[in-house]
């Protein structure tokens, strides 16, 4: 039965109906579509402009990660997917966190449960917005088009890609169809590709590439504590801009004290994964009794070129830049004017 945000049942009366007909013209069919699948139809399902607002943002959102994907993934296609070995820790995370997430849509469709799909889906992507795409936006931007870390990155954005676009083809028909024919030119135009997204098939875990060994999971469990570690770093850089210290992450050094168990956990990871899994200038590490952080800023001067807070002239032909910026910069064949 279908009533109002406040449980009433709709009547002309009242005036609380919803035309599902002007819904699509205000919202599209797809938002319509959307709502369905997030309600428990087991029960009364609640549906009203508050409600689908909602439900629009929550599209908008979707919608926002997949251009995220394709913008990323322009320069990419199968020939250029590393191996598991190649990929960084937080890239090896994701790739098994994806696995779960395609076994438990997985599970809700075949279920029936279809708003499970929808909270499990909605989540997925702000997780992966906050987190995952934040982090690995440095890399994708700043290295070298061809490097190995930003190909990493885009062989783990590729198998999110090929997930999400076809899990989500029940529900988002005619936005997962817009997304299959905006795929990188190369994958677009290959041979044997279906025409419609609609042919694709449902994703299988053997369809990753590359492929998730045994070891994943264990991977998987140790880097989920580095997680657990990263919101306590991010409420105090928070709370460290609220305090006028910084004014945004990049120029902060973050000084983190943990108990035994977890310093040896962090230490056993390059000092790398912490800059860019908080998007910092430096992190040090501690041991204490209970986890504390402290924010101070860097004396770092900002490179121009990537934002982050790093030693600059490095590099002879490149003085003004870090040293990473400037082997790209050598790569390109840019030459400093005098």
């Amino acid at each position: 039965f279908t009533v109002d945000e406040n449980g009433e049942k709709m009547s002309k009366s009242k005036g609380n109906g919803i035309d599902p007909a002007k819904v699509i013209d205000q919202f599209g069919a797809d938002v319509l579509r959307l709502w369905v699948s997030s309600v428990d139809y087991s029960q009364d399902v609640r549906i009203s402009p508050n409600i689908l607002k909602q439900v629009s943002d929550a599209y908008r959102r979707i919608r926002n990660s997949f251009r995220f994907l394709l913008g990323s993934l322009n320069d990419f296609d199968d020939s250029k997917i590393v191996s598991w070995d190649e990929l960084e820790p937080i890239d090896r995370y994701t790739l098994v966190e994806l696995s779960h997430v395609l076994a438990d849509v997985t599970h809700a469709f075949d279920t029936y449960q279809f708003n499970d799909v929808y909270r499990t889906v909605y989540t997925y992507v702000n997780d992966l917005s906050g987190v995952y795409m934040d982090v690995t936006k440095d890399r994708l931007y700043s290295e070298a088009a061809d490097s190995p870390r930003r190909r990493a990155a885009q062989t783990v954005l590729m198998n999110i890609l090929e997930v999400l676009v076809r899990v989500l083809v029940p529900i988002l028909s005619f936005t997962t169809d817009e997304v299959w024919e905006h795929y990188p030119p190369a994958m677009r135009n290959a041979e044997g590709r279906p025409a419609n997204v609609q042919l694709a098939g449902w994703p299988e875990p053997a369809d990753f590439a590359p492929a998730i060994p045994e070891s994943g999971e264990g991977e998987f469990a140790r880097f989920s504590r580095l997680l657990d570690i990263r919101l306590a770093v991010t409420k105090a850089l928070e709370d460290a801009r609220n305090a006028g210290v910084i004014v945004k992450s990049q120029e902060a050094d973050v000084a983190i004290t943990l108990p035994a168990d977890d310093l040896a956990l962090c230490t056993s990871y390059d000092s790398s994964v912490f800059t860019e899994l908080f998007i910092v200038s430096s992190v040090a590490f501690t041991e204490g009794t209970e986890l504390a952080v402290t924010v101070t800023k860097s004396p770092l001067e900002r490179c121009p070129r990537c934002w982050n807070h790093r030693e600059l002239g490095v590099s002879a032909s490149h003085p003004g830049v870090c040293g990473r910026c400037a082997e790209v910069l050598d790569g390109l064949g840019v030459v400093e004017e005098a």
